[in-house]
């Protein structure tokens, strides 16, 4: 059963030949296609899993949309900082592996090497190649930051650096969030305020109040993914000592927990709409309540004992259920957004 309703036939179905759809089905499932030797873009394509970058480019596009009609707003300024964004994830991605791996969190019987390929313990590539990689990412974030400096002033970096160090701390010592209850505050602060907020920043040169509460929803509806993930790892964490937060409130609490982040995504919307920080065509995000009502009632309940067949991200369960609802209203956010953008209608930074 797709507790969704949505469409895991795509998901599971078997990739064609070729290698633009061994691409497609890495990005829709994070694994490489079954039973074929991965070409070099598809091998990265999961190393770095660029599966849920979207994530962060949806944050960009809050972020450009709800100031492209603002005084100031450069298409410039505003591709590097989406740019600047997306590449920081990627090498957030990166450095969590190599964090994971060095602390011994990640093993062969840890869901990182389950769900995907790990990228060192599976040998797609060496530890070298992603320190590589990481520096690789780290040095486009940093001319894209000095530029956007020289641009826009100082707070650009105070955006930039408050996103390595939440970034950085997040699995590596000594701070280790995840590991005492707070990975899942730092992904809300990150995909949230900082990212819809430092992207506007960087894209208009001011940072009006509206910006701050209009990045809550969004943050909100990212941080139900990681929830979702970290409920379908309890068993894995706890015995270790990695206190997620579903760890700490148990598999009953976290679910309804996550519940309660979901529907505050259409609440703080709703809010967002009526102190006049976010457009009313953002309304448009109601639409997702039918996928909603599935995803809640698939959290009331605990995970199934075993996967359905042919589910490419086992043992995650709750985290996909979470992504695929992200996607669709991270996605009618944005739509909502680009509907002001055009019409001018209700744009309250216009």
């Amino acid at each position: 059963m797709d507790p969704t309703g949505q469409s895991r036939s795509r998901l599971l179905a078997p990739p064609g030949e070729g290698r633009v759809a061994s691409w497609r089905y890495a990005l829709r499932t994070t694994n490489p296609p079954p039973g074929r030797e991965p070409d070099a873009v598809t091998r990265w394509l999961v190393v770095t899993r660029a599966a849920v970058l979207p994530m962060t480019v949806f944050a960009g596009l809050v972020a450009g949309l709800l100031g492209v009609r603002a005084d100031g707003f450069r298409w410039v300024d505003f591709s590097l900082a989406l740019l600047g964004i997306t590449v920081a994830h990627t090498a957030n991605n990166l450095m969590n592996d190599l964090a994971d791996t060095s602390v011994g969190t990640d093993t062969e019987a840890y869901p990182r090497a389950l769900y995907a390929p790990h990228p060192i313990l599976s040998g797609l590539v060496t530890k070298r190649q992603l320190y590589a990689a990481v520096l690789a990412c780290q040095v486009v974030d940093l001319v894209i930051m000095l530029v956007l400096f020289e641009r826009r002033g100082w707070p650009v970096i105070a955006f930039a650096l408050t996103g390595l160090v939440l970034s950085y701390a997040y699995t590596a010592p000594p701070l280790r969030l995840k590991k005492i209850g707070l990975g899942e505050p730092d992904v809300f602060l990150t995909w949230g305020p900082l990212m819809v907020a430092g992207t506007y920043f960087s894209a208009v040169g001011e940072l009006p109040w509206q910006v701050w509460v209009a990045s809550v929803p969004y943050g909100l509806l990212c941080t139900t993914v990681l929830m979702g993930k970290h409920i379908d790892k309890i068993p894995y964490d706890a015995p270790t000592g990695t206190r997620t937060l579903p760890v700490l409130l148990g598999e009953a609490g976290a679910r309804t927990a996550t519940q309660g982040l979901l529907v505050a995504f259409y609440v703080t919307t709703a809010l967002a709409v009526l102190v006049g920080a976010l457009p009313v065509p953002t309304l448009v995000v109601l639409a997702g309540i039918p996928v909603l009502r599935k995803v809640l009632g698939a959290l009331s309940r605990p995970r199934p004992d075993e996967p359905p067949p042919g589910f490419p991200v086992w043992p995650l369960w709750f985290a996909a259920i979470c992504f695929l609802h992200t996607r669709r209203a991270g996605a009618l956010l944005v739509l909502g957004l680009l509907a002001a953008a055009v019409t001018g209608l209700g744009l309250p930074l216009g």
